[in-house]
């Protein structure tokens, strides 16, 4: 069975999108025939005024998915704008696509309210849905691996098939959804970690950076004094003791909740943890990163590959609609 994923290159990588998607992404590599896509395309659809990162983020962020253990031999990987049959699909579709579809997604209606300083009443950011349906299709795809908070995008998509299949002939596999259970990793300031938010650590870190941001993260805002019993179900960095120490979690919050353990030796503990968990990637992306060519290769490779698929596909969705 074949999977599709992806993800836009609008920013480096941070320990949520390890967490959330790459673990995920490596673990389905050893059961499916993974393709995985650098949305560059879906960069443009928020940031079309502002591309000069695109490009830099692309590199940075193939070097990161390798580095996290992506592995080309068993999963091709490609860049959206070099597989031109996307956008062909996307216009083919877009044409019967009713426009109430696209009005009554939840992330459309969401984003437009909260993304500040963009217009984003755009053709392009309407009809994102169409070419994220044609991303999945163009590969005919069985499985998607989503959120829960993304599962009304695969449904779109699931909708489109159909109506394809039913106004024309039935190509296109009706794509499942592979629910991924994300842990809930927050920025150092606890928030939901992301770059809008200015408090991510992202996987291309040093020690040192790790170290500091670590240092800087908030903890129980009660606790003022070594003598004061915390409240670690408040705290941030016991909620990334919870996920990268499990072994002693449950003896960091006694000691903490007893006022054993001050918040400077709760986050050195953990600095240090996080600084072994991430130094295997730290190397891989070192190797990487002094050698383009191989990324070059793979990119290359990946383009073949994908670009073969994408064909074949396009040429029977022509000939069944009729052009």
């Amino acid at each position: 069975m074949r999977v599709l994923s992806g993800m836009r290159p609008t920013s480096r990588l941070h320990l949520g999108n390890l967490l959330g998607a790459l673990t995920n992404w490596k673990s389905l590599q050893e059961e499916y025939e993974c393709f995985y896509m650098v949305a560059d395309l879906h960069a443009l659809t928020t940031d079309y005024a502002d591309t000069k990162e695109i490009r830099g983020n692309t590199r940075e962020m193939v070097i990161d998915w390798l580095a996290a253990g992506i592995d080309p031999k068993r999963s091709t990987i490609f860049i959206q704008s070099q597989i031109p049959e996307h956008s062909e699909l996307h216009l083919l579709l877009s044409m019967f696509i009713p426009i109430p579809w696209l009005e009554r997604c939840p992330t459309y209606r969401e984003q437009l309210k909260e993304i500040k300083g963009k217009d984003l009443k755009t053709y392009g950011f309407l009809g994102y849905p169409v070419l994220q349906a044609a991303d999945i299709l163009i590969y005919k795809a069985e499985v998607v691996p989503v959120g829960e908070d993304q599962l009304p995008h695969l449904e779109l998509t699931r909708e489109i098939a159909r109506r394809f299949n039913h106004l024309y002939k039935d190509i296109f596999p009706i794509p499942q959804a592979r629910l991924t259970e994300v842990p809930r990793l927050p920025g150092i300031d606890g928030r939901k970690m992301s770059k809008s938010y200015d408090n991510c650590i992202y996987l291309s870190d040093s020690e040192r950076v790790i170290r500091e941001k670590i240092g800087e993260a908030i903890t129980d805002p009660a606790r003022k004094t070594l003598k004061d019993k915390g409240h670690p179900d408040i705290c941030t960095i016991f909620n990334f003791h919870q996920i990268y120490n499990q072994k002693d979690v449950k003896d960091i919050e006694a000691r903490c909740k007893k006022a054993q353990m001050g918040c400077k030796e709760c986050k050195r503990n953990l600095a240090n943890i996080l600084v072994v968990a991430l130094s295997g990637l730290h190397k891989r992306r070192k190797e990487l990163s002094q050698n383009p060519r191989i990324i070059n290769k793979i990119l290359g490779e990946g383009r073949e590959k994908a670009s073969k698929i994408a064909k074949e596909t396009l040429e029977e969705v022509k000939r069944v609609v009729g052009i």
